[in-house]
C-alpha cells in the first residue's frame, strides 16, 4: 500500500472511530507535530521549554480531533497529509505563541499585587478577531503589499526570511511593514 493510500485509510479509520485508529494516527504524526512546533518557535525566536512544546503539540492534536475530526474531514488530498498537518500545526503554534505573548504582556503591565485582587472571569477571553470573515474584512483595508505580509506572517506562520523570499521584500523592512499594518488595523492611522 502506498503512502497516499495508507494516509487515506488512516483518515477513514479515524472518521469511523475504529479502535486503535487515533493511536495509529498519533504514532505516525506526533513526531511531525513536535518538529513543526519547535521549528515555528525557533523561526520566531520564541523560546519553548519541553512542557510548553508538549502543551502546544497537544493543542495541535486537539485542533485535529475537535468537532469530530473536522480537520480530517476537510482534507481534500491536494497535498500530502503530512503537508496539510504541517499547516495546521504551524497555524496553531503561531496562535498559541501570540496568545502567550499577549498574556505575558498583560501580566507585565499589571501593577504589583494587582493580579491578586483582580477577579478573573472563568470565561475564555474574547478574541478581537473571532472569525476568518472579520480577519478578511480587516485585511481588505490594507494596501496589497501589507496585506500579503500580514497574511503570510500571522495566518500562515511564515518567518521574515520566508516572506522576504516569497514577496521579494528586504528582510529588514518586514518588521516595519507589520508595525504599520498593526497600526492601521487598530485604527491608529
Amino acid at each position: 500500500m502506498g503512502l497516499i493510500a495508507r494516509d487515506r485509510e488512516l483518515i477513514k479509520r479515524c472518521l469511523h472511530h475504529e479502535p486503535g485508529a487515533w493511536n495509529d494516527f498519533v504514532d505516525r504524526f506526533l513526531g511531525l507535530v513536535y518538529h513543526v512546533v519547535q521549528h515555528t518557535a525557533d523561526m520566531r525566536s520564541y523560546p519553548l521549554g519541553p512542557e510548553d512544546k508538549e502543551d502546544v503539540a497537544a493543542q495541535v492534536m486537539l485542533k485535529i480531533v475537535e468537532h469530530d475530526y473536522a480537520a480530517l474531514r476537510q482534507f481534500r488530498g491536494k497535498s500530502s497529509l503530512a503537508s496539510y498537518l504541517t499547516v495546521i500545526a504551524r497555524r496553531t503554534c503561531v496562535n498559541e505563541m501570540a496568545n502567550r505573548a499577549h498574556i505575558k504582556e498583560r501580566e507585565g503591565s499589571a501593577k504589583p499585587d494587582e493580579h491578586i485582587t483582580e477577579k478573573v472571569p472563568h470565561t475564555k477571553p474574547k478574541a478581537g478577531l473571532e472569525t476568518l470573515e472579520e480577519v478578511g474584512k480587516l485585511l481588505k483595508k490594507l494596501p496589497s503589499r501589507e496585506r500579503a505580509v500580514v497574511r503570510l506572517f500571522y495566518l500562515e506562520g511564515r518567518s521574515y526570511e520566508e516572506i522576504s523570499t516569497n514577496l521579494n521584500i528586504p528582510v529588514n523592512s518586514i518588521g516595519a511593514i507589520l508595525a504599520r499594518a498593526r497600526k492601521k488595523l487598530r485604527g491608529d492611522e
